[in-house]
């Protein structure tokens, strides 16, 4: 697979052709103000949506990928409820370079689309819903669209999904990166977040969206480029000069920001600062999931933090009061990241600055509750008894990744791999995720969520333990214990049949670092 990757990632690169202004996946300028994704709400139960999937070039060089509507709506933010079911038809427009490689992914039994992967082969994970990973549904083990080719999701959103913020991407393994680099991602809402936290009800309403990118100019001054630039809803913040994006907003008011770090690689700790000072942030919702909400009361919590980390593939959802009018410098910062000696360097970027303006901003506002909160997906989790105790670890060997099951042998993924862990539906399990290398891992898994009872061998205290589905595991510096996070998998609902766990930096995805979990049906 690691040669492969090779092959396919310069192939594609080599092939794509577009106009260099964009073209299909356009993008904003530099020191633009932030835009709001377009929205596009389910209705009568459904939302249905069509894609296509397709690539451009941008003025600085980076290649493109996108996902389009017909009427050319990128990367739309899907609003749905629970109980919804949310279809999406994705065409894949994009070109398989003319001689390119292949190769056979799937068996005649699993195949799920095309069974052959190319340079231009796509698929979409649903990141975070607690969602079926049948084909068809959140299946992104043999999944494949190929070019010219259609497939059809049939996404049931359950009647007990937290309200929260979730997003979609391509994970067609070795590819994953290249896609994501390329700003191919979108929001989801599962709405009625107020039922579960009313003190976002009214209030003005902001999806913020962080991705990342090559770095074109790596010749600025000090000769330490970040090793991926960034940008805040297309708005890129790109090295030397990192210049921001602009946030247009009213003196003083309360608003909702919804923020998902749908970079590749890159790591983000987000502040908002005042003349240099670190605003709180009342935080109501991690990963989808509202703080403090899953103890059986359906109410949530609001947990205030002066700054937020967000791995690649989390999202935070929080209060924040604007500046007043004495406010000389007001900004959204990602502080910079240590990510061990052998990490990437994720240094510290002003994302945007935020500025008042003269007239009310037209930001939408969160709807107000709708009745009592429905039961909570993981309700009482941490009162229940543990079925099982596992050891899981990150490793690196020659640059190849990997993620093992303690006692196993290390192994690069491969579609048809058996599965590394097999459980039945109904388990609740501890697991205890090592990181046994010199740079920071993020553990993420699919179809669940996982509650954080533990952090380097210290407990979480009960009333802040939080879930997650993509939590950091810090880097080793080679002497005394692994760092570690211990955490609580929920198998007691319906989700059964095979799935994937992995490091969320998607360069260490792609190289391997990623094994299939089997949650087998319960007996009759």
């Amino acid at each position: 697979m690691r040669s492969f990757l090779t092959v396919l990632i310069l192939a594609l690169l080599a092939a794509t052709s577009a106009q260099a202004d964009g073209g299909v996946c356009p993008r904003s300028a530099v020191g633009s103000a932030v835009e709001r994704p377009a929205d596009l709400t389910s209705k009568n139960g459904v939302l249905r949506v069509n894609f296509n999937y397709d690539t451009s070039v941008d003025d600085a060089g980076h290649t493109l990928f996108c996902f389009v509507t017909p009427d050319g709506q990128e990367s739309p933010t899907l609003h749905v409820n629970p109980g919804d079911t949310l279809k999406v038809t994705l065409t894949n427009t994009v070109s398989t370079p003319a001689g390119g490689p292949s190769e056979i992914m799937s068996s005649t039994s699993d195949t799920c689309g095309d069974a052959t992967m190319t340079a231009a082969s796509v698929n979409m994970h649903f990141h975070g819903t607690n969602t079926s990973p049948k084909c068809g549904s959140d299946e992104v083990i043999h999944t494949l669209i190929n070019s010219g080719e259609s497939f059809t999701y049939t996404i049931k959103i359950p009647t007990d999904e937290p309200p929260g913020l979730y997003w979609y991407h391509p994970h067609v393994h070795t590819l994953a990166e290249t896609a994501l680099l390329g700003g191919a991602s979108g929001l989801i809402e599962v709405m009625g977040i107020a039922n579960l936290q009313p003190a976002v009800a009214g209030l003005p309403e902001r999806m913020l969206v962080i991705r990342d990118q090559t770095v074109q100019d790596t010749a600025g001054p000090g000769g330490f480029p970040p090793s991926w630039d960034v940008s805040l809803n297309y708005v890129p913040v790109s090295y030397p000069g990192y210049t921001p994006a602009i946030i247009q907003t009213s003196a003083g008011i309360q608003e909702f920001w919804r923020v998902a770090n749908a970079s590749a690689d890159t790591i983000a700790d987000i502040q908002v600062k005042y003349d240099g000072k670190a605003q709180p942030l009342q935080v109501v919702a991690l990963d989808g999931v509202p703080t403090g909400s899953q103890d059986g009361k359906r109410q949530g919590t609001i947990v205030t933090d002066k700054d937020i980390m967000l791995p690649p593939g989390a999202r935070a959802e929080f209060i924040v009061t604007m500046p007043t009018a004495d406010v000389k410098k007001a900004q959204l910062i990602t502080r910079d990241i240590d990510t061990g000696h052998y990490g990437d360097r994720d240094p510290q970027r002003t994302l945007a600055t935020i500025q008042l303006g003269t007239a009310p901003v037209a930001l939408p506002r969160v709807a107000k509750a709708m009745g009592p909160a429905h039961k909570q997906r993981f309700e009482d989790l941490d009162d229940v008894k543990a079925t099982a105790q596992r050891t899981l670890y990150f490793s690196e060997v020659g640059g190849n990744y990997f993620v093992t099951v303690d006692g196993a042998t290390p192994v690069l993924f491969d579609p048809n791999n058996p599965p590394a862990i097999i459980t039945t539906q109904g388990a609740v399990e501890d697991w205890t995720i090592q990181n046994r290398v010199n740079d920071l891992h993020e553990f993420h898994i699919h179809q669940v969520h996982f509650l954080l009872e533990a952090v380097n061998g210290v407990p979480v205290p009960k009333k802040n333990r939080q879930f997650y589905d993509t939590y950091p595991v810090g880097s080793w510096n080679n002497t005394g214990d692994y760092p570690s996070i211990t955490v609580r998998m929920d198998f007691r609902g319906a989700v059964v049949g095979d799935f994937v766990y992995h490091c969320h930096i998607l360069k260490h995805e792609d190289h391997g670092m990623m094994a299939i979990i089997e949650v087998q049906p319960k007996a009759p």
